[in-house]
């Protein structure tokens, strides 16, 4: 075992408290409108650096040398990390709330610590409860200010965002990508689009755009047992020859059986098409049952046992246009098919949602939902250089998130307006609570005008707010309601950031002994 380092009472909490401030400098100057980017030394990136005014982006790529400072820095990370994952924003703003409510509980502390801690948590579902009755649903125009404003007042990719989430609709979902030339633009599908193209160029129709194109009640096939022989699906090919169908085979399938498919596509003119199942492992086979429900396939599954052999014209599934890239498979849904059965995965998937804790889970289940119930839209970012490209995909990323929680949990007054109202409620208080809510639920709103060289206190007496949603645009200086001047935040990014925030503070507050790896020269 490691030799071990302990650090007990003030000592501990002045160098928690010196971490704090030091990862919080720094994450902090990127909030609001006037917000700073940051150069960071990167040396996994192509020139060693990068610039961004991503807050979590900043937050990951502090290491501080005191190893109990550090242990402050990877908790406020924490927060950053977890309000990203849940809500896609709010990074810097559930930083700075941290911050204020570890500094000002520190120093409001009382003998009973213990129940101090649980006020602030109760006091905080208070606020939360204020902060929904205070939300309002998103309009088309006031979405387009949601991705305006975060993406750092950027009109072009606010306007870009929005005509995107516009096409494909509210079940609909938007993903970012990295583009292959300097241009950033989007496109959108409607229907199911899933990352395998086809096996073999011979089955190609469309020789202009390199693409199989079926049209008119395509049929399909969709298992995940290998098709060894031709003789395994010959029930399912006679007839659909007979009749002259086509017929896309999404399944793993032998180099013999592509290539006797393919020869048969070239002699006899057939329309028929081979494309391996997308993702691998669990992945797949989730995938794989969502195109099923979504086509009235049958699903025949090697991993439930199913015999590929007993497949039959009844168990194909059907789509009112297939296109087949070398990349990419689209399945344009049919009219025919039953909706109650896509409704019942859909149902099934959310409730999956709601108990999934990591990003990547909830971002997998979100593209399943969106590819069963809506459209899909991708937006490619483009540029100059890699920094540029890195720089700006972090930006449309954050933004395509923020509308995504918008359009989830309804909109907030931004500029943090909407919790410094809230504030007001402890602004005449004496106690130690009061006096710590105060002070944190009005410090993203002070730090946004800071970062507009603006005094915040001076700039919003606590009277101000007796008029609801009016504040300050710090661009213009103009005074008026903040929503309809299009100064926005998701209610979700503002809810996520202030539970983990007041989280982590709550664990900070109430350590008193820290025990770190001992370091050179320590032992």
């Amino acid at each position: 075992m490691n030799p071990k380092t302990l650090t007990f009472g003030d000592d501990g909490q002045k160098k928690l408290i010196e971490g704090i401030t030091k990862i919080s400098k720094t994450v902090k100057s990127t909030l609001g409108s006037s917000g700073n980017t940051v150069l960071m030394e990167s040396p996994n990136h192509t020139q060693g650096l990068t610039v961004t005014k991503d807050g979590v982006t900043v937050a990951k790529s502090i290491e501080l040398i005191d190893p109990v400072e550090n242990l402050a820095v990877r908790m406020m990370r924490e927060a950053a990390e977890r309000t990203a994952s849940s809500a896609g924003d709010g990074t810097t703003t559930s930083i700075v709330l941290a911050e204020a409510f570890v500094k000002c509980g520190f120093e409001h502390m009382t003998d009973n610590r213990t129940q101090l801690l649980r006020d602030i948590t109760n006091e905080t579902k208070f606020v939360i409860g204020e902060l929904k009755k205070k939300s309002r649903s998103v309009s088309k125009k006031r979405l387009k200010d949601v991705a305006i404003i975060s993406s750092n007042n950027d009109h072009f990719v606010g306007g870009l965002i929005s005509k995107c989430y516009n096409e494909v609709g509210k079940d609909g979902i938007v993903t970012v990508e990295k583009s292959d030339t300097p241009e950033t633009y989007y496109k959108t599908t409607d229907g199911i689009r899933f990352d395998r193209g086809y096996t073999t160029p011979l089955f190609i129709n469309d020789q202009k755009k390199d693409e199989v194109i079926f049209e008119n009640d395509v049929r399909l096939l969709v298992s995940d047992a290998e098709i060894s022989n031709v003789l395994q699906i010959e029930k399912v090919l006679e007839p659909v020859i007979k009749k002259g169908q086509s017929l896309l085979i999404i399944a793993p399938t032998s180099v013999n059986v592509t290539n006797t498919l393919a020869a048969n596509v070239m002699k006899r003119n057939l329309k028929i098409a081979t494309v391996p199942p997308p993702q691998f492992g669990y992945r797949q086979h989730e995938l794989m049952q969502d195109i099923a429900v979504a086509t009235g396939a049958t699903y025949f599954s090697e991993k439930t046992g199913d015999d590929l052999s007993l497949i039959t014209e009844q168990d194909l599934g059907l789509a009112h246009k297939v296109v087949v890239s070398r990349d990419d498979t689209i399945l344009i849904k049919h009219d025919s098919i039953d909706p109650e059965l896509v409704t019942v995965r859909v149902n099934q998937l959310l409730a999956l949602d709601s108990v999934s804790n990591t990003k990547a889970d909830k971002e997998f289940i979100l593209s399943r939902v969106a590819a069963l119930t809506g459209s899909i839209g991708q937006i490619f970012v483009g540029g100059n250089s890699d920094i540029e490209q890195k720089e700006l995909f972090d930006r449309v990323e954050d933004a395509v998130l923020a509308v995504r929680s918008a359009t989830e949990e309804g909109i907030l007054s931004g500029g943090g307006v909407a919790l410094a109202e809230i504030a007001t409620k402890y602004c005449c208080g004496d106690t130690p609570l009061d006096k710590i809510m105060y002070k944190a639920l009005r410090s993203p709103m002070i730090q946004i005008c800071a970062n507009a060289s603006q005094n915040g206190d001076s700039l919003y007496p606590d009277n101000m707010f007796s008029e609801k949603g009016v504040g300050y645009d710090m661009v213009t200086l103009n005074r008026g309601n903040m929503i309809n001047m299009g100064i926005i935040d998701p209610t979700k990014v503002t809810r996520q950031a202030l539970q983990n925030a007041v989280s982590v503070a709550v664990t900070i507050l109430s350590t008193n002994s820290i025990v770190t790896i001992a370091r050179e020269g320590e032992v």
